[in-house]
């Protein structure tokens, strides 16, 4: 589980510092592509910690 554990919280992590870059971004185009990449890791995140749950209610 704890594979599993830092996988999330790698997640996590991308999708903060995607956010970040996204804010400091001064060009749209780039703006927009961090936005939907930490939009991609957040769902990654969930998928994530639902497979967390699935596992520990095993």
């Amino acid at each position: 589980m704890t594979e599993l554990h830092d996988r999330l919280e790698r997640f996590e992590t991308l999708t903060a510092e995607c956010e970040l870059i996204a804010k400091l971004a001064t060009d749209s185009t780039k703006r927009e592509f961090y936005l939907k990449l930490s939009e991609q890791y957040r769902q990654l995140a969930v998928d994530m910690r639902k497979v967390i749950a699935t596992k520990a209610a095993a």
